[in-house]
């Protein structure tokens, strides 16, 4: 999926089809989908693996190069090894620090990491399984918008249609935000024992 093929679903969801007279322009629609994958991105990151340089005699590790990167998942230090061997470590800001018995000499490390999902026109990263997900969460954005934007304005669809509008994209976002929780990285059961420190 695309993000062209992205915004034709939202705007079938929403019945904004009628292309001489969008309730959302094309920018207001992608940017309430990139709010979603965002969103979606910090609860089910896309899976990534660097190789970065340590540096002889210091335990930071500079992890600056891993852009859109949203969470650090393990550390492997020394490779080569069977078993992996993971480092116990600690984040803050762009500085690894690790904190096993092995110091680095200088040597290459893995970073296995979780960043942004993509959805642009050239494709998309996230499952296909959870691109309705993204979909219900961008109504939800783009109808609350609505809703703020009609309050106090002239609406032929009577002076209840901002509110439905609100109830509506409330509603959205709650699925949204229920299903994200349920499938967060942070409710995953992670088998931490078989990393050897």
């Amino acid at each position: 999926m695309d993000l062209s093929t992205m915004r034709t679903i939202v705007r079938r969801d929403l019945k904004d089809e009628d292309a001489q007279n969008y309730r959302w322009s094309d920018d207001e629609m992608d940017r309430h989908i990139a709010r979603a994958v965002r969103e979606f991105s910090e609860a089910v990151p896309f899976p990534a693996k660097a190789t970065l340089p340590t540096t002889a005699d210091s335990r930071v590790i500079d992890i600056s190069p891993l852009t859109d990167r949203v969470m650090v998942e393990a550390v492997e230090y020394p490779l080569g090894i069977f078993p992996p061997c993971y480092q116990r470590f600690a984040l803050w800001g762009h500085a690894l620090t690790l904190f096993g018995e092995e110091e680095p000499d200088g040597s290459d490390c893995n970073v296995y990491y979780g960043m942004l999902h993509t959805l642009d026109g050239q494709g998309s990263s996230i499952p296909s399984k959870h691109e309705d997900l993204i979909a219900t969460g961008a109504e939800g954005y783009a109808a609350v918008e609505w809703a703020s934007y009609a309050i106090n304005r002239v609406s032929l669809g009577g002076t209840t249609t901002p509110g439905e509008f609100l109830a509506w994209g409330d509603e959205r976002l709650k699925q949204f935000r229920s299903e994200l929780r349920r499938l967060g990285r942070r409710n995953q059961v992670r088998i931490r024992q078989l990393y050897r420190r």
